[in-house]
């Protein structure tokens, strides 16, 4: 298929999509296995750089998938593919989220099914939803792959989950993060995690619960949404008008905003300390009573 055919049979999908399908929540059955489907269920979405004019595919990453795939088909063998991540549609298929080069290649080489792992993300009604009901004006951002999982050889982890939750979730998290998350939610802020990974919500916040902690908020894929999406849009503009104050804890840096306001504040951090979670408790902490001695002053 050349490059020009390709272009339209995908510019041509996305337009046969749009006004017709829209995400839906998956089971936890659904969730929970890897599974084959047809390939002409599967629609490349809208809001990735993939499906860009102005950007697009890389032909080269297709080529190369599309030459694994062929080797396996040469040799009588199954062809070995990561799941492509996706979500379920209404009023059928499934919109991908994360592999839509391996589709490309899957095409090419004339695969009629491919795997693939079913997601749900939080959409505008689901954020509209947490807003509406939260009481609290202030919020605290944290990003989940870079600041609250860390690598297994770390030397400051929380214990791993107990048997048989720690085969479902075997990532590990920072010394701390469940004592800060109580923290915060005992001072009257909202949780909200980011990742730039398409991790299931509902999966999550389920990990969360095993720690006997509460998440408000979850954001996933955030990386790969155009800037331009008006869901997107939407979402960032609800959650700046409900935070009069938003904290953003990155791994050395401890950052404070205020809504409608262009100054903020600084506190340095340090990652690699074992009392990285207190000393970001310090500084909040600091920062309460502050507010508190102006408030009575």
């Amino acid at each position: 298929m050349a490059k020009t055919e390709f272009d339209e049979f995908v510019a041509h999908d996305v337009k046969k999509q749009k006004g017709i399908s829209h995400p839906v929540k998956a089971s936890t059955l659904e969730r929970f296995f890897v599974k084959k489907v047809s390939f002409e269920s599967l629609h490349p979405n809208a809001n990735d750089e993939f499906t860009f004019s102005e950007i697009g595919p890389s032909y080269k990453i297709i080529a190369e998938y599309e030459e694994n795939f062929r080797h396996c088909i040469r040799r009588n063998q199954p062809v070995e593919m990561e799941p492509l991540t996706v979500e379920k549609l209404s009023p059928k298929g499934y919109l991908i989220l994360n592999g839509h080069h391996r589709w490309a290649a899957a095409k090419k080489v004339g695969l009629k099914k491919l795997p693939v792992k079913i997601v749900n993300l939080a959409q505008e009604s689901d954020i509209k939803k947490i807003l509406e009901k939260s009481k609290h004006d202030k919020r605290v951002t944290l990003d989940l792959d870079e600041v609250i999982l860390r690598p297994k050889d770390s030397p400051y982890l929380e214990k791993s989950l107990n048997f048989p939750f720690n085969l479902r979730y075997k990532q590990r998290i920072r010394l701390g993060i469940p004592a800060l998350f109580y923290f915060l939610s005992k001072n009257a802020y909202d949780i909200w995690i980011y990742s730039a990974n398409f991790y299931s919500i509902d999966d999550i916040k389920r990990f969360f619960f095993h720690y006997s902690v509460n998440v408000d908020g979850i954001i996933t894929g955030a990386a790969k949404k155009k800037e331009s999406d008006e869901n997107s849009a939407k979402i960032e503009k609800m959650l700046a008008n409900k935070y009069r104050e938003t904290i953003h804890i990155d791994n050395e840096l401890l950052l404070l905003t205020h809504k409608n306001s262009e100054e903020f504040k600084e506190f340095p951090l340090n990652s690699d300390a074992a009392e990285w979670s207190k000393s970001v408790i310090d500084i909040i902490e600091g920062l309460e009573n502050a507010r508190i001695s102006k408030e009575e002053s």
